[in-house]
């Protein structure tokens, strides 16, 4: 009973609704939903004239995905825009989707999206079909599944005008590629992970190429394996007074050594930020001169919790909003195995970062379970009390099994040593076990008591792994049995 602008707008709000779950690519794109409209062309003839005369209004795609017999879809089908989609971790393309692949990716002017995620082996042929100009493409995903440095090259005449996302792992561009020069400013995610030592680029190349990105959101730069520090270009820091280039990046995450990172930072600006996640190489020293002028100048960069939990090869530091938003905007891993690393380089972070981190209200103390048994041996305490005094703040802190007594030693006040002066501002300290060890702190406690500040112990059972993070950003201080 509909007539045909009423059916024809339902189609269309329906398209818009499926194309947000095809566009995500912070995991895994749905691009097969963009083959939504296959069905209702065959409900009835109307709808099938309908539709397939509305391709521009409601962005009809053909899909060449596995078992897609291409050749008969390209020989019977009207010429929509081609979505090349091979990103299932579970598949791998058969010869003849191989074959499938080469021949959509001849019809270089309907190639709107390809993605591929197949063995290295196979990219190497395939590679072959991705150079020359594709005029219409959009999207353009590499992920071989490799942990091999196969030299995986995009070819230097591959050109993309209109590219508005890329994303490479164990593949990248060579260097002088106008790729990223010439896209006509639209790319909003560039992701380069994984990047072999045989691609490896200075910092300020990189830099170079982000004026001609000027709607970045997404900046994604991983190197696979350390770069020896000597390998960085040794421009002065000091010499960078103001940031090159202002970005409106949302995301910003890094893989590689601290030198590097320091090198980038103080080269650009990005007060929209709102998740910066860095992992870096294990390094015995470790300097951040520009990381917190960075996050200083970030907008949303205000933060009342934080994290530390260490892992068998590596310790982290989270930090974010009690009031809620996005989980662990800021994050920092580095790969260090021994406690003793572990404590040395997290505390050389923290140290960093002492003002931001100064105003947190909660700081939580997790480690993995299975740690080695150095973590029940003598550590020196020095490094913990380092390592906590930046935490001046805080007024509930939360310890997990397993570090009970580590923390309870470095608490307990020594000579010379203020009673006060870590955790001055301390309220609550929840600990989390299956037994009581309220006995741990009874010094620390006394301590604040003799000061005029009154602690409250809670003591509650450990909760499922799953459920720590949300467990930490519990407000126990007002209710100890809320979770």
């Amino acid at each position: 009973m509909l007539n045909n602008d009423a059916l024809l707008n339902i189609f269309y709000l329906y398209q818009l609704i499926v194309s947000e779950s095809y566009s995500d690519v912070l995991i895994f794109p749905q691009w097969e939903n963009a083959s939504w409209w296959y069905k209702p062309v065959q409900v009835c003839r109307r709808w099938r004239y309908l539709i397939l005369a509305s391709p521009a209004r409601l962005d009809l795609h053909l899909i060449c995905t596995y078992g897609t017999p291409v050749a008969d879809m390209l020989a019977y089908s009207p010429p929509f825009p081609l979505i090349i989609n091979y990103l299932d971790y579970g598949l791998d393309p058969s010869t003849e989707d191989e074959d499938a692949i080469l021949l959509a990716l001849q019809c270089r002017d309907r190639v709107r999206r390809i993605g591929l995620s197949t063995p290295a082996p196979n990219l190497l042929k395939l590679m072959n079909g991705i150079d020359g100009q594709f005029p219409a493409l959009e999207r353009l995903f590499i992920w071989p599944r490799t942990k091999d440095d196969t030299s995986l090259m995009i070819p230097p005449t591959f050109q993309a005008p209109h590219l508005g996302m890329l994303s490479l792992s164990h593949a990248y561009l060579p260097l002088g590629s106008a790729l990223l020069r010439t896209t006509v400013g639209l790319l909003t995610f560039l992701v380069l992970l994984d990047v072999p030592l045989s691609a490896y680029f200075q910092p300020s190349y990189l830099v170079a190429q982000l004026p001609f990105m000027p709607h970045l959101e997404r900046l994604s730069i991983g190197f696979k394996s350390p770069i020896p520090t000597r390998r960085v270009e040794r421009q002065p820091l000091h010499t960078l007074i103001e940031p090159c280039v202002t970005l409106p990046l949302r995301i910003l995450y890094f893989r590689g050594v601290n030198a590097y990172l320091e090198q980038l930072l103080a080269r650009i600006n990005s007060p929209l930020l709102e998740v910066l996640q860095i992992h870096l190489f294990n390094q015995i020293s470790l300097t951040f001169p520009y990381l917190l002028q960075f996050i200083n100048r970030i907008e949303r960069f205000k933060f009342s919790f934080s994290r530390l939990v260490f892992h068998r090869e590596v310790v982290s530091l989270m930090a974010e909003c009690w009031e809620g938003g996005l989980a662990d905007p800021f994050h920092v891993a580095i790969d260090c195995r021994h406690v003793d690393w572990q404590l040395s380089a997290v505390a050389q972070i923290i140290d960093a970062l002492a003002p931001i981190l100064s105003t947190a209200e909660g700081l939580a103390l997790r480690h993995q379970h299975g740690l080695s048994s150095e973590w029940h041996d003598e550590i020196d305490h020095t490094q913990w009390r380092n390592l906590l005094r930046p935490f001046s703040g805080v007024k509930v802190l939360y310890v997990a099994e397993g570090l009970i007594g580590q923390l309870s030693q470095s608490l307990r006040s020594e000579d010379g040593e203020q009673p006060l002066e870590l955790f001055p501002e301390l309220r609550e300290l929840v600990y989390y076990k299956e037994g009581d060890a309220s006995d741990a702190y009874t010094s620390f406690i006394a301590a604040h008591q003799i000061a005029g500040r009154s602690v409250i112990l809670t003591h509650l059972p450990p909760p499922p792994s799953w459920l720590w993070a949300a467990w930490y950003k519990a407000p126990h201080y007002a209710q100890p049995g809320l979770l």
